[in-house]
């Protein structure tokens, strides 16, 4: 099979718009040929100790400016970054960093003391701050290869692990470009655009954003974490045309607003981590903030299906249409579904993941003739919008009946006193599963009342039996809701 390749997109980028702003982080910026002189010195720094001998090495980094020259660094060297989440466990990161069987981890310094007890796990390890890295002696002059393989593997990042150990999540180069390619063709591009990035860069919500800069000669501002005030602050100033968030996000940035509508020049809220509820969408609507639902994951490199604000309401609960270059159906034991029947979502197109790294049985199980089974529930309608029910693993069964949670969370969301909820099942005797629910809420309520309030809108069955008042919902590191946490805080 004959090899495709990419011109070097960074060097590329370079070329073509050198004095464009790249990024806007730590109240500094870096125009693109200013950002390549620091990823090549980076290169010959590393070089100095071998580094580009090794094929996978391990990335731990905060939203920084540091952090977007090093896994740059990385793609010129031919090397595969591992993204490691820092909210992980010593134990948790040392399974992953032996899954690869990885010798060394890049580090942002903040992380000093969890590298300290992460020797204890892995002690043969290589560490290196990125503070030391500028001591580091200059090699011979580092040469950037002229173009990228595009089915070389870029970058891994490992599943949450709903079920079972964390899989690493093989993405290559061209999955990273045709995901660009895809959200391009989706929203549009306008030599004014900004791409507003507070979700992190190790997770594919954030790093998809890193490679949209490159590829379409766009700036980023680049926050170290989200802060409400200060993002309203710089949309409404003019500056940041697009945003990825989820839910919560957006509701922590509509309370901060108070009356105050956003400006035309911001033309995408993208929306990620499951279907927002009506009460939400119409406050966006009220303060101008065009909201786009998405439906995506690591495997696809990102958002493989996306509803333009214009459906927000009609289609309301839809993820949208997949994105141009990719493709959706149904399935029940690999059989297509027809509209308005609910089975197994299964995605195809060039974003989708090769792979899982080292995980033969997994990738049996999991692609099927080029399709990838995503282990979520849903259905298509007629017109071939994508409604996602949940995720197979979180479905609870009560009385023989399929109790999804997501559809009792956008119910409880939509009581004006609750801002977050998160619905997960337990043992009953009697029905097998029953729903439960923890919420967050902004004025005191009786649980009575919620429940209450469920039942008239839910079948009896799928209302929650207990409410929970909790001050916060346990979240990974997207802000995606985890609900098998729920499930401990509860047995507690």
């Amino acid at each position: 099979m004959t090899k495709s390749y990419i011109p070097n997109w960074l060097k590329q980028r370079v070329f073509l718009t050198p004095s464009r702003v790249a990024l806007y982080a730590e109240d500094t910026s870096l125009s693109f040929s200013e950002l390549y002189e620091k990823v090549i010195d980076r290169c010959n720094r590393l070089t100095s100790i071998q580094l580009q001998e090794e094929s996978y090495v391990g990335v731990l980094i905060n939203n920084t400016k540091e952090a977007v020259i090093i896994l740059h660094s990385l793609q010129q060297l031919g090397i595969t970054a591992v993204l490691l989440n820092h909210r992980l466990t010593p134990i948790e990161m040392g399974f992953q960093i032996s899954d690869i069987g990885m010798n060394t981890i890049l580090y942002d310094q903040e992380f000093e003391s969890k590298m300290n007890e992460l020797k204890n796990v892995t002690p043969r390890l290589r560490m290196i701050s990125f503070d030391s890295i500028d001591h580091l002696p200059l090699a011979n002059r580092f040469i950037p290869k002229e173009r990228f393989e595009m089915d070389a593997t870029c970058s891994i990042m490992y599943t949450s692990g709903t079920t079972g150990r964390p899989k690493g999540v093989q993405q290559t180069f061209g999955n990273h470009w045709w995901s660009a390619m895809g959200s391009v063709l989706n929203l549009g591009l306008t030599e004014k655009d900004e791409w507003l990035c507070a979700v992190p860069l190790f997770h594919i919500s954030g790093y998809s954003i890193l490679m949209r800069s490159v590829l379409y000669g766009m700036p980023i501002r680049l926050y170290k974490k989200f802060d409400e005030k200060k993002v309203n602050q710089d949309i409404l100033a003019g500056s940041g045309t697009i945003m990825s968030v989820v839910s919560s996000m957006l509701h922590r940035l509509i309370d901060d607003l108070d009356s105050i509508q956003y400006p035309d020049s911001f033309r995408c809220m993208l929306l990620g981590g499951g279907p927002a509820p009506k009460p939400l969408l119409e406050e966006c609507i009220e303060f101008n903030i065009p909201v786009y639902q998405t439906y995506g994951m690591t495997e696809t490199a990102s958002q493989i299906v996306t509803l333009p604000p214009e459906y927000s309401i009609s289609k309301l609960g839809s993820a949208g249409k997949p994105l141009f270059p990719c493709e959706i159906e149904i399935w029940d034991k690999r059989k297509k579904l027809s509209p308005f029947e609910e089975g197994e979502i299964v995605v195809r197109g060039e974003n989708v993941t090769q792979g899982y790294y080292n995980r033969e049985e997994a990738n049996k199980e999991n692609f099927v003739d080029g399709w990838f089974l995503t282990g979520d529930i849903g259905f298509m309608d007629e017109e071939g919008f994508l409604f996602v029910k949940d995720r197979r693993s979180d479905l609870i069964i009560s009385g023989g009946e399929n109790v999804y949670p997501a559809e009792i969370e956008e119910v409880l969301l939509g009581h004006p006193l609750v801002k977050e909820a998160g619905v997960t099942g337990i043992e009953s005797e009697r029905w097998g599963q029953i729903p439960v629910a923890c919420v967050v809420i902004s004025k005191e309520i009786k649980s009575e009342e919620l429940i209450a309030y469920s039942r008239e809108k839910l079948a009896g069955y799928k209302v929650p039996r207990q409410i929970y008042f909790v001050d916060s919902l346990p979240r990974n590191a997207s802000n995606k809701l985890l609900r098998r946490e729920l499930r401990k805080w509860i047995d507690k």
